[in-house]
């Protein structure tokens, strides 16, 4: 069955070979957990040298608009796996990795509403769905912790803060919306940090594409995200916001296809692949 990628696009995307050694026992052992159903929560803070990713499952139909739109908006929407046509399999991303149970928690949308929260979708699987895996910045978080970037959310045991904001993505298709974004507040010190050490990162959406005041980008309360949890914020404090792969699931709301799957937000695919395979020196 051909492949949906151009071959432009099929350049672009990393080629992860090194994914083919190997799983480590750890990461083996917490897939397993997942695919159990015994682990079902957020995964930051978690398996923290491995590349974790954003899902979105949509038929074939609607797949190559959406990829469209993933390459309009690179930022929010880096593309790191791509499954042809019914394969449930990411080889590329991980020995065994089968994404109708390897995913903690998952978002069954019909016609742009979440209808179901299951932990397994293999009964819903169909043979003309496609998968996307998009990066995650809970891939950066290593590198940030290993420079004495502290990173709130991991400190206080939560999931990363997410909002909607007033910038606008890029349309393809029926696919469009507003970007969503992460927020880590730091000390202005780090933040200068945060972002040269962030900007190596493109794959998992690279540098902050906003610092200071929330309402610049539409945001009103921080204390109130859209997704995920509220962290401390101090007095000393910057809010740093990064594009976020949750930005499909706002575009999925305006599109309103029939049928899709996500990951929840915060509950993401564990891949074999190391943080380190995607920074660029």
């Amino acid at each position: 069955m051909g492949s949906l990628l151009p071959p432009s696009a099929s350049q672009e995307l990393p080629s992860h070979k090194t994914a083919q050694k190997a799983t480590p026992v750890e990461v083996s052992a917490l897939r397993q957990s997942i695919r159990s159903g015994a682990f079902t929560g957020h995964t930051s803070g978690i398996a923290d040298s491995q590349v974790q990713g954003n899902v979105v499952i949509l038929p074939k139909d609607s797949a190559a608009d959406f990829l469209r739109f993933c390459q309009n908006n690179r930022r929010p929407c880096p593309i790191i796996g791509l499954s042809e046509p019914g394969d449930p399999y990411l080889p590329a991303l991980g020995l065994g990795i089968d994404i109708r149970t390897d995913v903690p928690q998952y978002r069954v949308w019909r016609d742009g509403v979440i209808t179901a929260s299951p932990n397994d979708v293999s009964d819903l699987w169909r043979d003309d769905l496609v998968t996307f895996v998009i990066g995650c910045s809970f891939s950066f978080e290593q590198a940030l912790l290993e420079s004495d970037v502290p990173i709130r959310h991991i400190e206080q045991g939560r999931n990363v803060p997410m909002f909607r904001t007033n910038i606008q993505t890029v349309a393809a298709g029926p696919f469009s919306g507003p970007m969503v974004v992460t927020m880590r507040p730091m000390k202005a010190k780090d933040v200068i940090k945060a972002v040269q050490i962030t900007s190596r990162y493109p794959e998992v959406h690279g540098a902050p594409v906003h610092l200071g005041s929330p309402a610049l980008i539409g945001i009103t309360d921080l204390s109130k995200p859209d997704y995920g949890d509220a962290v401390d914020i101090y007095e000393d404090e910057i809010p740093v916001f990064w594009a976020c792969g949750v930005t499909p699931q706002a575009a999925l709301q305006h599109a309103k296809p029939a049928f899709c799957i996500t990951h929840a937000p915060g509950a993401m695919l564990i891949t074999d692949l190391k943080n380190n395979q995607l920074a660029s020196f």
